[in-house]
Parts: structure tokens; sequence; C-alpha cells
């Protein structure tokens, strides 16, 4: 059997799971241990494996081997004995040397968070696309891991008739093999990219604005997209429960139409590959005309989740310039109001009065607590820069005439004889946006 063919991490629903979180001496981080252990846990669970037990292990020095010293080590064996696990993840970056050694010296499969984010990944991806991204990424994953295969990496294929020699070993087809599947899948989504960006082009001719959802993942981005819309998607107390992307219509106060779109949530150390897998599906994101940043604000580390959202935006380019002002404008919407109690929203309202008109509006997504407010914060964001302009258009040219009708705000329109023939002045506020898409009819 080559590795191609057995490329995933066999991770079993339902197998008994240590969960040992990593605290590395000297290496900054902004997240609390005790919500890293928590959204550990919830990783976990997100493909329904049975926690048994989780704990930090602080490292004082980093072994190249194993990672961790060996009384910690006997330490993590001692709880797996004790609770009788089968999987132990790493909730941190182990590789593929510490990984195999980790395994003989505990007796039991180890997988790190890279490769428990890669099979949640893989579960839920539902189109071709997203089972695309995640392939592309798995192999990524794996082919620096090959070591993980052990012994039938050793094996060679013999050459054929008067080519001779002992052949190339599995370890070098295995590789051959990797790296032709990633340049099959990676010029299929890069046609997956070239239709998106035909797609953009095409909505960017049309009069509507884009609005995208981002956010941590489980920050209720989906449960918020699904009340401003009336759609259904999957919205359930999971990391990672949306990862296609998905597109909806929805009416605004003084826009007629505007496109909502909901992307898969972002987490701290989001593996590289990932990123890379997803830029596609991402770049949604980078031709909005306007960002919600939708934010858990019942989470204690919900700062911390903030920065690590702002990292990935400027990663896939959408902060740019001085001072990393966005290239669309961003609203914070801080929901999961209902989880909290009176005295804690109202301060929280405050606060977000303080921080100016329609940059902070907190909700409740479950509820629909704020939402009415959101929408009509976001509507006069897309039309707040709207000027009056007026245009003589010929009665002939109908295709114009309904365009403004349809897509600006119509103050008057005239009908009047211009050198004889009927004609119509038109006064129509219009954002610079609907200007330019206008003059290019």
């Amino acid at each position: 059997m080559s590795f191609l063919e057995d490329s995933r991490e066999e991770v079993a629903r339902g197998a008994r799971t240590l969960i040992v979180c990593p605290e590395i001496r000297g290496r900054a981080t902004d997240v609390d241990p005790a919500a890293r252990i928590e959204e550990a846990r919830g990783l976990a669970l997100a493909i329904g494996l049975d926690i048994v037990d989780a704990f930090a292990v602080p490292i004082r020095e980093v072994r190249p081997g194993t990672l961790f010293g060996e009384g910690q080590i006997e330490r993590i064996r001692d709880a797996c004995n004790l609770e009788e696990a089968d999987l132990v993840v790493v909730d941190g970056g182990v590789t593929a040397v510490q990984q195999r050694n980790l395994e003989e010296k505990l007796g039991r499969k180890v997988i790190d968070r890279t490769g428990l984010i890669l099979e949640i990944f893989g579960e839920r991806a539902a189109t071709a696309e997203g089972r695309l991204q995640v392939e592309l990424a798995h192999l990524d994953y794996q082919a620096g891991r090959l070591v993980r295969s052990w012994t039938h990496l050793e094996r060679q294929r013999g050459g054929f008739g008067f080519l001779g020699g002992p052949g190339e070993t599995q370890i070098e087809a295995d590789r051959r093999m990797i790296r032709d599947r990633m340049a099959r899948i990676r010029r299929e989504l890069e046609q997956v990219r070239r239709t998106r960006g035909l797609h953009r082009d095409r909505r960017g001719k049309a009069p509507w604005p884009v609005i995208a959802l981002v956010g941590y993942t489980n920050a209720g981005k989906s449960t918020l997209f699904n009340r401003l819309t009336g759609a259904d998607v999957m919205a359930q107390d999971l990391l990672f429960a949306t990862l296609d992307p998905t597109m909806r219509a929805v009416r605004l106060p003084g826009v007629d139409k505007a496109i909502l779109s909901d992307t898969v949530g972002f987490i701290s150390d989001l593996p590289t590959q990932l990123v890379a897998a997803f830029r596609a599906t991402l770049e949604e994101v980078t031709g909005a005309d306007l960002i919600l940043h939708v934010r858990d604000i019942a989470n204690p580390d919900t700062a911390a989740q903030k920065k690590q959202v702002l990292a990935v935006l400027g990663d896939l380019g959408v902060l740019e310039g001085e001072g990393d002002a966005p290239r669309a404008p961003i609203v914070e919407v801080w929901n999961k109001l209902d989880l909290l109690d009176a005295d804690r929203v109202e301060e929280l309202r405050d606060q977000a009065e303080a921080a100016g008109e329609g940059l902070v509006l907190p909700v409740s997504a479950l509820t629909g607590e704020g939402c009415a407010e959101l929408l009509a914060a976001v509507g006069h964001l897309l039309t707040g820069d709207a000027r009056e302009h007026v245009f003589e258009l010929a009665a002939a040219d109908g295709q114009r005439l309904a365009w403004l009708h349809a897509h600006g705000e119509i103050l008057s329109d005239e009908e009047f004889d211009r050198t004889g023939e009927p004609a119509h002045r038109v006064r129509v506020r219009l954002t610079p946006r609907e200007l330019g898409r206008f003059t290019r009819l």
C-alpha cells in the first residue's frame, strides 16, 4: 500500500482522547492557558472525540526528538493508562520525528493541532471545491511527514527489463505521487480562482454591494447570516461549523439589494497549509464593499481572538496602507449579548456608543436583539457617501434610465423635449461606486 492511499490521519469518532497543551517558556502568547485548553476541547469535540482529560504541560526547553522531557512523557503515559486513552492530541506543532517518537514512547496514536484541524476540515467540506482545498492542505502537511509510514517506506521497486538497478524507493514514489496530485489539485483550484474572479467582476458590474462576514470560529457568523437573510446555513455550537462560503441577498434601508457572504471562521495558529488552500475562498473578503467582523463578546478571550482575525485579514491583503487602514470599512459586531447579564450589556452599549456611530454594534444573533439597528447602520454606511447627480437621457436610452430607477435613489424624473426628441432629466442620488458602474454602461 502506497503512502498516497493512506495519507489521511485515521482519527476514529468516539476515540478516548487525552489533550496536552504545551506551554513553552519564553514564547509570547495572547491566549490564556485555560482558554487554550477549552479551545482544544472544542476542536476535539468538533469531530466527535471522547475527551477523557486535558491539561497543560510547561516546557522549559524543547526536546528536538520528543518535544517533551522524559518526566513529562511519563506523566502523559500515566494519564493515558489511567484514563484508557487511545489518542493523544498535542495542542501545538509537532514535527514528524517528534510524532513518531512520542507514539513509540506512549504506545498510542499522536496528532498535533494542525492534524486535528485538517481532520475537521476533511469531515466538514461539502462542496467539490472545499474537498479539493482540504485534500491539497492535507497532502502539503503530509508530504514532509513520510517518516510516519515507517517500514513500508524502506521497500524498493525493481527496474524493468534492461533498465536494471534497484529502482526507486517507496518513499521516493510516494513523494512523486504526492507532488503530481498536488499539481493537479492546484490547477483545478486555479480554475476555481479564475471562475470566482469572473463572478466578482460580474458582481462588480452589477449594482449590488457585497458584505462579508468574518470572525473567529464559533463567533456566531452563520447564526447572524441566517437571522439577516432568512437562510438555513448550518449553525451549531461547534468550531468550524461553516467551511464552504455561502451568499444570499439581503434588503437594507436605502439599499434595494445587497449580497451577504458567510465565510470560514479563523482560529489562532491556523495551519499555513489551510490559509494557502482556502485563499481562493477567502479572496471573497478582499472584494467586499463592507466587512462585518463578528466577535463573540461573551468569550473571555475575545480581544485575543480579534487580534488573530486582524492578523489573517492582514495576510490576505484586506488591511493595507498607513496604519493598516482597511480597503473596505470594517464594522465590529459584538455578538452573543444573550449570554451576558444586564449590567454587562449596558456597559458594552456605552462602549459601542463611545467608539463612534456605526463602528461597533452589539447584537444577539440568537434572539435578534440589535439586528434591525445593524441593518440600518450597514445601509447608512453603504449609502452615506451618495451624492446628488443630474443626467439628461434620451427617452430611447431605456437601459440606462431603467438602471437609475432600479439602483439609485430617484429624486425627480422630468420629461422634456430636447432638440425635437423626447428626453428625461433625472435627479438621482448615487454612491461613487454606483456612479462608476453607471458611467460604464
